[in-house]
């Protein structure tokens, strides 16, 4: 199965071309842009194929993150994926942000449970548990950084994640901020489309907030 893998979920934006059976990764491309991720995303998939050398109609499934992390790259690379997947008659997975960091955890210290954490900024973390053969254990939340050290104060295995130094608990492994495409590409070959569909995984409301007061009456 050929993988189109996206992510949009944070400061990153990146595209990979995935070849399942041969657990390869064909072509990839991305940067680390902070912002404008719906003026660079097409330009990646683009690379990431021509790099790939297979054309879009090659392309079996499409991966997509779904968060938690930046609002509006989420959005962005979801009705991306969705858009594509309509376009070309193909499944869309969904892969959470938090199972990524979990994976890239697992490979790094095999055999040990793993807390995924993001920092969330003004002192809170998205944060989930993961077992040692990568299952999660609850689901994923955003806490204050005062309730998430109280959470997981006894815990032991591998922390990972932009927050996990924050929490000051277990073995911290990494404190990447980007997410690597290439294990998006892989749980996204692996879950099933029945049940893994994009959705954006939201933890907490957009930071942007509407401005009021600048309404015009009515005549």
């Amino acid at each position: 199965m050929i993988v189109l893998a996206i992510d949009t979920s944070g400061s990153g934006c990146s595209a990979a071309v995935y070849d399942s059976g041969t657990n390869t990764i064909l072509g990839q491309s991305g940067a680390d842009i902070g912002r404008g991720h719906a003026e660079r995303l097409m330009e990646f998939v683009d690379t990431a194929l021509a790099a790939a050398d297979r054309p879009i109609g090659a392309i079996d499934r499409i991966a997509v993150t779904i968060g938690p992390g930046s609002f509006t790259g989420i959005r962005v690379g979801v009705a991306t994926a969705r858009g594509l997947a309509l376009a070309l008659g193909k499944p869309a997975v969904g892969v959470s942000s938090l199972h990524v960091i979990a994976e890239e955890a697992r490979t790094a210290r095999p055999g040990r449970a793993v807390l995924a954490a993001i920092d969330a900024k003004r002192d809170e973390l998205y944060v989930q548990a993961f077992d040692a053969a990568g299952e999660a254990v609850a689901e994923p939340e955003a806490l204050s950084l005062t309730d998430a050290r109280t959470r997981f104060a006894g815990f032991d295995g591998s922390v990972a994640g932009s927050g996990g130094e924050l929490l000051g608990v277990g073995t911290p492994i990494g404190a990447a901020d980007l997410v690597d495409i290439a294990v998006v590409a892989r749980l996204g070959a692996a879950a099933d489309p029945a049940s893994a569909k994009p959705k954006p995984l939201y933890l907490r409301g957009p930071d942007a907030k509407p401005q009021t007061g600048f309404a015009v009456a009515r005549a």
